[in-house]
């Protein structure tokens, strides 16, 4: 079972199920994963409506996981960011679970109901395939590519704060990487690339930067080219394998699906969307997977508050 809705599209889709390919498949951040829903796309707001989706439905969390502690989290930071200076790096991404126990029984149909309220202008989606349970809704897109124009759109989104506060050095440094990542990146592939201006893109109660970028590829260049640009520095760093093999190590759990992208492809286009407001879902917990863009300049304090603070997107539209 999935359903999903595309950023400003208030349409529920699913898939039908049929043998004709995959329409939507889960990518593992560290690419050796995959969960693929087969079938063509079906409108599914009637289905939806008729079924029941709670907690006592999925498996019981038997992965003995315990959340870092916020003193641990502090602690694992300042190790971080030795070795952002050390190695004298732009940015490294640090995650972590924030792991949600204290209930009975969760409605998943009306929280993911409320989470798609709640941000119109993300990809929104909630599935279970018997094993694995996830809700999630995030507006990063790493790739659209339109099959009849070939015309491929990418965004760099870094940097993040509550929608009152003004930007500082940090959040600005902090995106500039990742511009000139996917700009580097495209141009690989296409000789005129199309780069906007650099503008807020609110999110909910927090907002990012956002850059805009649009070229023209050949179709059989988009699964390389989505490859070069997964993980971006927004969820990894730079240098992108440097990096990767870092957060392995420092991390204390498995990012899974966190992270990773999501593929959606219809007649008309092939869509990817990064997978990072999202959660892993059981009968007994819910695992909020959440992290932060960390730099030489790093509060370690304020990058506590600011997971906190994501880790709301999910929370805070989960109905008990």
């Amino acid at each position: 079972m999935i359903y999903f809705k595309l950023p400003f599209d208030e349409t529920l889709y699913s898939t039908d199920q049929k043998q004709n390919g995959e329409s939507v498949s889960f990518h593992s951040f560290d690419l050796l994963r995959q969960i693929s829903f087969e079938g063509s796309i079906v409108n599914a707001s009637e289905q939806f409506e008729q079924s029941i989706i709670t907690s006592e439905a999925l498996l019981k969390d038997e992965s003995f996981f315990n959340a870092e502690t916020k003193e641990e989290y502090i602690d694992k930071l300042y190790r971080v960011i030795d070795i952002i200076k050390d190695n004298h790096l732009p940015k490294l991404v640090y995650s972590r679970r924030n792991i949600f126990r204290e209930f009975g029984q969760i409605d998943f149909k009306e929280s993911f109901k409320k989470l798609c309220a709640a941000y119109p202008n993300a990809f929104r989606y909630i599935f279970n395939n018997g094993q694995n349970a996830w809700m999630g809704a995030f507006s990063e897109t790493l790739g659209k590519f339109n099959k009849t124009t070939h015309e491929f759109e990418t965004m760099s989104l870094a940097g993040t704060l509550p929608v009152s506060e003004e930007w500082t050095e940090k959040e600005i440094e902090e995106q500039k990487p990742v511009t000139f990542y996917i700009q580097d990146t495209l141009k690989n592939y296409s000789e005129n690339i199309e780069v906007s201006e650099t503008y807020d893109h609110i999110s909910g109660n927090i907002k990012h930067l956002r850059t805009d970028f649009k070229a023209h590829i050949q179709p059989e260049e988009l699964d390389n080219l989505i490859n070069d640009l997964h993980p971006t520095p927004a969820v990894c760093g730079i240098p992108k394998d440097f990096c990767q093999k870092t957060i392995q190590e420092l991390e204390k759990f498995p990012r899974e699906l966190y992270s990773g992208f999501i593929k959606v492809e219809t007649d008309e286009s092939v869509m990817y969307f990064v997978n990072l407001r999202c959660a892993k879902l059981y009968k007994d917990s819910v695992h909020v997977f959440v992290g932060g863009g960390i730099t030489a300049q790093s509060s370690p304090e304020k990058e506590w508050r600011e997971t906190e603070l994501k880790s709301e997107a999910i929370l805070k539209n989960l109905v008990f």
